[in-house]
């Protein structure tokens, strides 16, 4: 049916997939309830989805009592696969930016599972799958394929899902827009324009803004201070909801360089909102640590620099030009959780004095970090060594280490139904 309960699920033979594409090709996402009560007995539950990249599939954990986390299913995101696979091989130009997105963005892995949200009912799971350059959702009663949308271009990546549930908008890193898309339906009922290679996407607490970024062209290998106009264009956009119009463009390079900090990347990775929304705190390219820009001001008000583990090695070297790839908050605004990417470390830091703790040594490459529901726990994936931290933010400690499938990076909270857990529990 798609979805397999507990255990892990391999796939030799996509690995064999992968291998024999690419020779044609050079030949031719009782339990913590959150609980509202929808049907019946049949109520939503809180769970964590891991989505796991090269593999295709989904970690769904169930948050439990006294620290506790049971995984309850791995879930099949490329149901579809072969037929996919088909219309990539009979088209030379999607095959070429389907080997592409493998050797330059993917580490020579496909990429089938960056982002992911479920529908508010816990019904559906929907999911960016970058190297199909799609969005689909995922019926998680059966496993099978609700709707699927292609997006402009020929990649899709980061994702955000509206506070109200009824809308979720995905990046597509080529064609340079943002696609505002019906959960339910799957169909497109807005879009806004980006700068080169939209990345991520943030909605205000109300619903009324959506804040998104572009990262420019992080697979290229000019990636020094003096090349960086290559890399494109690079934008932090304030979008209005009612309509999707960009109502304020700013380049936080410039505003970074305005605040005393030259030559820094105006490419801004994942952010997180200050609760009152008067600030936000994002990362940069290439830079250990974090930046502070203030709505009110419309400067840059701090920048913390986090430890750089790794001085001797070459920018050339980093992650998509990413040294740290995460950064969340928890409920009551005092403290982030940071994903220090290259440094192989999470950074627990005080937002009011900027100091800092850092957790070293759980496992190599933190690729993202999520807030639990309840605001006080930090998800951290470890893309690296295949598994997940749960972090305490009152005690900056490690509580929980999960282990998950092949290179897990995005983390989300989401719903199931009471139903659907008891069928995966047997």
């Amino acid at each position: 049916m798609g979805i397999r309960p507990g255990a892990r699920l391999r796939r030799p033979a996509r690995a064999a997939i992968c291998v024999t594409l690419s020779a044609l090709a050079l030949g031719a996402v009782a339990a913590s309830a959150s609980a509202s009560t929808v049907a019946g007995d049949d109520r939503t539950h809180e769970a964590i989805f891991v989505g796991n990249n090269w593999d295709g599939t989904a970690d769904v954990i169930i948050p439990r009592s006294h620290g506790r986390y049971e995984t309850v299913a791995e879930i099949d995101i490329i149901p579809d696969i072969q037929e996919r696979l088909t219309e990539i091989l009979t088209d030379p130009v999607r095959l070429g930016y389907f080997l592409a997105i493998q050797q330059l963005i993917g580490e020579g892995h496909n990429q089938y599972v960056d982002d992911m949200y479920t529908s508010p009912d816990g019904r559906l799971l929907i999911v960016s799958r970058p190297s199909l350059a799609d969005v689909v959702a995922i019926r998680l009663r059966t496993g099978g394929i609700a709707w699927r949308f292609p997006v402009a271009g020929q990649r899709s990546d980061h994702m955000a899902l509206s506070p109200d549930g009824r809308q979720v908008a995905v990046s597509a890193s080529t064609g340079n827009v943002v696609h505002i898309l019906d959960v339910r339906t799957g169909e497109e009922v807005d879009q806004f324009p980006s700068g080169d290679s939209p990345h991520e996407n943030t909605y205000s607490k109300d619903g009324e803004r959506l804040y998104h970024a572009s990262i420019g062209q992080v697979y290229t290998p000019l990636d020094q201070p003096l090349v960086d106009s290559t890399k494109g264009e690079r934008v932090f956009e304030v979008v209005d909801t009612d309509g999707y119009d960009v109502i304020d463009t700013i380049d936080m390079g410039e505003k970074l360089e305005e605040a005393g900090y030259p030559d820094m990347s105006s490419a801004v990775r994942p952010m997180a909102l200050s609760p009152n929304e008067r600030k936000v705190y994002f990362q940069v390219s290439f830079f250990h640590g974090f930046a502070e820009y203030s709505f009110k001001r419309d400067g840059v008000t701090r920048v913390k620099e986090l430890p750089n583990l790794v001085p001797d090695m070459p920018r050339e070297q980093y992650l998509l030009d990413s040294a740290h790839h995460g950064i969340a908050m928890d409920g009551r605004g005092r403290t982030l959780c940071v994903a220090g990417t290259m440094d192989d470390y999470v950074a627990m830091v005080s937002r009011r004095s900027f100091d800092y703790k850092l957790l070293k040594n759980l496992g190599t490459k933190p690729y993202w970090s999520t807030t639990s529901r309840d605001g006080r726990r930090c998800y951290v994936s470890w893309s690296g060594t295949d598994s997940l931290s749960v972090i305490s933010y009152r005690t900056g400690k490690e509580i929980a280490h999960i282990p998950v499938g092949d290179h897990p990076q995005r983390v989300r909270t989401g719903d199931v139904r009471s139903s659907w857990l008891r069928a995966q529990r047997g």
